[in-house]
This record gives structure tokens, sequence and C-alpha cells, in this order.
């Protein structure tokens, strides 16, 4: 693990030559609200020398793309939809490809309100924390006022993360949120879908420095609907999906383990329970049943056991690469920003 900058060395930094900030928002069909939103992100902050936009434009097929082109945001394209934490993913590399030192993610709905850019940044210029959330229910003033349901589930989610990260957070799903360099550097994640769960997973198992920022946002887009959680169902099984992933990968003894124990304990009933009835009876029957059954589910909590020791085994293997990975994006020097790039550059296709 690399050594995190400490609150001066991130001072000094700030003050020499002024910060790179990228602000990233990904957009499908946002014609109404992206040019409202690229405009409103502050482009004078303190500490920073630079301010981009950046616009991933998801395979929209309305005028989202000129819209946030003409109000100053660059644009890289998806040819079709691919999803809120594809659109991530392009956004990460991309800003790992320039001498980009903070990165801040928000919707192009209008939901946040992109004046509260300095409160989530200021903890990373700081040097206080690797990667900051807006949290909607840190504060109970600011809790929107969303359907219950949407809060339940925020809640359980947030509960869960916090459960398997061994840290408490209260909103895990807020899309803004910002990245140091460092930070971004240290992501390595594999969901499409959506991404802000496996985000807290990730960064909680590299032991990286994590803040929520209280702030508030409008309960319910003005425009459209959402496309990640138009569905609850579909996205809570999809969100669960891959936080099970993400568990099973690096804390593989711990996923596997419990599967064992609930497959192993009733099994381990069963058998207590034929023999028992042997001690009493002097016979099996009518309880065969129970030797087979008892039998077949230790078996299966041994061959469970076994795959988490072979996981973990497998996860130090991860780990190397990992790092050797991080290695190789932190010694790579990103080329120097020009004056200009932003213009340049819109338009590109992926």
């Amino acid at each position: 693990m690399s050594e995190i900058a400490t609150e001066p060395e991130a001072a000094d930094r700030a003050g020499a030559r002024g910060l790179y900030l990228l602000v990233t928002m990904p957009a499908l069909n946002e014609a109404k609200t992206v040019a409202d939103v690229v405009a409103a992100v502050p482009r004078q902050l303190p500490g920073f020398a630079r301010v981009d936009v950046l616009v991933v434009n998801d395979g929209s097929t309305d005028a989202t793309a000129e819209r946030a082109e003409q109000a100053g945001a660059i644009v890289v394209h998806h040819p079709s939809p691919r999803g809120c934490g594809a659109a991530f993913h392009t956004a990460l590399a991309f800003a790992m490809k320039r001498p980009v030192d903070v990165l801040v993610t928000l919707d192009a709905d209008g939901q946040f309100d992109p004046a509260d850019i300095p409160k989530i940044v200021e903890p990373v210029v700081a040097g206080r924390a690797d990667f900051v959330t807006a949290s909607r229910f840190k504060d109970p003033a600011l809790t929107p006022d969303m359907p219950w349901i949407k809060k339940w589930g925020n809640r359980r989610m947030s509960a869960l993360i916090s459960r398997i990260a061994k840290r408490r957070f209260h909103d895990v799903s807020c899309g803004m949120r910002c990245y140091s360099r460092e930070a971004a550097m240290h992501l390595n994640l594999l969901g499409a879908f959506t991404y802000t769960q496996e985000v807290f997973l990730n960064l909680s198992f590299k032991q990286l420095r994590i803040e929520e920022v209280p702030v508030r946002v409008l309960a319910q887009r003005e425009h459209g609907r959402s496309r990640v959680a138009s569905s609850i169902f579909r996205y809570a099984l999809s969100t669960l999906r891959i936080i099970l992933r993400c568990y099973r990968d690096y804390r593989p003894m711990g996923f596997f383990g419990r599967i064992s124990l609930l497959l192993g304990l009733p099994g381990v009933g069963l058998e207590t329970f034929l023999l028992v009835h042997y001690v009493r009876t002097q016979t099996f029957s009518p309880h065969l049943w129970a030797g087979f059954l008892g039998g077949g589910l230790i078996f299966l909590a041994v061959l469970t056991f076994l795959i988490g020791m072979i996981g973990g085994m497998l996860n130090r293997h991860r780990i190397y690469l990992e790092e050797l990975l991080y290695e190789k994006r932190r010694t790579a020097e990103p080329p120097a920003a020009e004056v200009g790039e932003g213009r340049q550059d819109a338009g590109a296709r992926e």
C-alpha cells in the first residue's frame, strides 16, 4: 500500500502549482438539464488552477451531447448505452490519462447542486480524506422527501456495506463524490450497471480515508426517470450481486466460511439426531434419511470451506496484481495540461 499524502503535503502541492479539478457526469438523454448543470459548475475554486467538465454521453438519442458541448463541457461518447458504472470507468480512464489531481462526479439530471462542489473537495484538498461522498442521510435535517421504499432501501444498503467494510456509512448510493488522484489510482471496479457501493468496499478494503459530507439534494428528478433506480427490484438485485461479488473477492474466507457454517451446522444436527436415535433404539430406522442428508450437508460444508481457502490464496495474488497496477498508474507521467484542451477534446469518440 502506498503512503497517503499528509495534510501539509497536500497543501504544499496546491499552493505550489494549483490543482487540476475534473468534474464528470454520465448522461443519457439529459438534454433538458445537462447544459444548466455544466454551466453551474464553479470554474474558480481556491487552490485550483484549472477546472474542466467532462460529460460521458452514454448513447443518448436526444441533443444531450450538443447541449453539453455548447455549455463548455468535454464530451466523450458511448455508441450505445452501457450503464452508469461503465460511464464512470470511461471518466476514470480519461482522468488517469491527464494530470487530474481531483475528480468529482455528479449526475446530469439536476438533482445535485454544483454549488456544493467546494464542500466535497475541501477534505481532499486539505489532505484529510482520499474519497469524499455527499450524504443525503448523515444530517437528518437534510434528508430528502423521497418514497419510503427508496429511503428504506438506501438505509439497508448502507447498513450492509457498513457491516462488510466494518466502517459506519450513512449513504453509499449518492452519485456526488470526490476522489483524490490517489484514490482514483487505487480503484479497480467491475460493475457496469452501477459502481457507487462497490467504490466503498474497494477503497475500504485498501484502508483509504473516506469522509461523508451532508448536502441537500432534490428528492425527485425534474425531468424524466432515473435509468439506474427506475425499477427498485432490478436496482436492488443488480446492486446486491455486485456487492456479493466484491465481498467474495476481497473476503473469500468470510464469504465461503459463512456458507460453510450454514451447510455444516444443520448437517451436524442431523447426524447428532440420528446418533441419539440409534443409542435409544439400537436401530437407524426409520430415520436413515437423516444420516444421508446430514452427511451430504457436511460434505458440501467441507468442500465450501476448501473453496474459501483456495479463494484466500487467489486473493493474495489479486492484491499483488492490484499493487502492480497501482504502481504502473502512479509512475506513469500524465501529459502536461494544455490551455484549451477541453475544446480540442470535445466530441472525441471512445
